[in-house]
């Protein structure tokens, strides 16, 4: 058993933020003392929260926004500081943090009252966090870069600022991180090449103990119900590549029906059911209320396919892998991938799991979906190869491992772990 005081730290709800999940727990069952610490943005999630802390053992902080009289200065500041960080007036790290987010400060302070040997930050405002009581207490810290932050804008004119501010901040910070780990091969290269930097990968993959004792069946194979396609995300919004799923739907002579799981956007919802009415499928678009992430495996194993759409702009996501994909291979559910570079390469590792779709072509979505899943037999062969696959490499009782490995060196030498992949 490790000995150790980690503090995590993350600015949004933790049932919003799997990985700050899974690290907490994964420390606490190697001997670590853990503390979170989280912000409370979403009255939605709190709930969630509650139920999902209710049975950590790791101890919570959690910090709430306050009434709207109590953010009155707080949201002033921060638009100040977006002016000066993104116009280039003023470039500290407190700056660019606040003008992140208006939780930065009191994040900040939440994290520093309590010391600790190794402070891990998730997302900008929760680096900077973490800088800052390491700072104070003389601690080693670290950063998960889920995302390239930089690149979650588009290179353009209108976003330059905010990009420049961007990779200043992480570019001063990132330079003593002991400890540094993000979410897929493609976004470790961009660091690299941006800091000179190469994150451990951590895959968003989950535990096997979310994993149904074998491969499912469903209604559809069964020969008792439609074949269904599946989509969750906290938030079900725009540009997320469902828009050409629908219409693929409307060119296929099988019945499909698209099952959505999470908190529809403002309006959103109407819109999507106005272009699914277009083309003639607005009784075959199911939705479905969020749910916790220890939950989202069983929750996929009844589907036929699983869709993990990402586009290719702003330039992060067409490197990102999230972790929808590695949710429907541990359920045992074959992958439907759109074509970004990151996805192409973790098609070839999937195999006959997978099917690579190209989202400007629905005629070419619509044929593929009708060719895996008129073909019964070769479905029940690609969910016997995705359930070997998240059984024997992508869970997180395979992945936790380096991420436990990367801790025990920060805090045995307080000094950067290269990666292995």
């Amino acid at each position: 058993m490790k000995t150790g005081r980690v503090c995590l730290i993350g600015p949004g709800a933790p049932s919003s933020n799997p990985r700050l999940v899974k690290e907490g727990d994964a420390l606490a069952a190697a001997g670590y003392q853990v503390r979170v610490v989280c912000g409370m943005t979403h009255a939605l999630l709190d709930g969630a929260d509650d139920d999902l802390l209710a049975r950590r053992s790791w101890s919570v902080t959690r910090v709430p926004l306050g009434t709207k009289i109590q953010r009155v200065p707080r949201v002033a500041r921060k638009r100040i500081a977006a002016r000066l960080a993104w116009g280039g007036l003023l470039r500290t790290p407190a700056t660019i943090a606040w003008a992140e987010s208006e939780l930065s400060g009191r994040l900040a302070q939440a994290v520093a009252a309590e010391p600790a040997d190794l402070y891990l930050g998730h997302y900008l405002p929760g680096l900077f966090a973490a800088w800052s009581a390491a700072q104070k207490h003389r601690a080693a810290y670290g950063f998960d870069a889920e995302d390239s932050h930089v690149d979650e804008f588009p290179d353009t004119s209108a976003f330059r600022g905010r990009r420049e501010a961007r990779e200043m901040f992480e570019r001063q910070i990132l330079a003593g991180a002991a400890h540094l780990t993000t979410s897929s091969p493609l976004i470790a290269d961009a660091y690299e090449r941006r800091y000179g930097r190469r994150p451990l990968v951590i895959l968003n993959v989950f535990p096997l103990a979310d994993a149904p004792p074998g491969p499912c069946s469903t209604p559809y194979l069964n020969r008792n119900g439609q074949p269904t396609l599946y989509w969750f995300s906290q938030t079900i919004g725009p540009g997320r590549g469902l828009e050409p799923v629908i219409a693929a739907m409307g060119r296929m002579k099988l019945p499909v029906v698209l099952h959505l799981r999470g908190i529809s956007a403002a309006g959103y919802r109407e819109r999507l059911t106005d272009h699914a009415t277009t083309h003639g499928v607005a009784d075959r678009v199911v939705w479905h209320p969020p749910a916790e992430p220890g939950e989202m495996v069983r929750l996929s194993a009844g589907y036929d396919l699983g869709l993990a759409l990402e586009l290719t702009e702003p330039p992060n996501r067409a490197i990102c892998l999230t972790n929808k994909a590695f949710t429907y291979l541990l359920a045992g559910v074959p992958v439907v991938l759109s074509r970004t570079p990151a996805q192409e390469g973790l098609a070839v590792q999937l195999g006959g799991s997978a099917l690579l779709i190209d989202l400007s072509n629905p005629d070419g979505i619509a044929a593929q979906f009708t060719a895996a899943l008129e073909d019964r037999e070769s479905q029940h062969a690609r969910r016997n190869g995705a359930w070997k696959l998240g059984r024997n490499r992508f869970n997180w009782d395979v992945e936790q491992r380096q991420f436990l490995a990367g801790v025990e060196e920060a805090l045995a030498t307080g000094k950067p772990v290269p990666s292995t992949l």
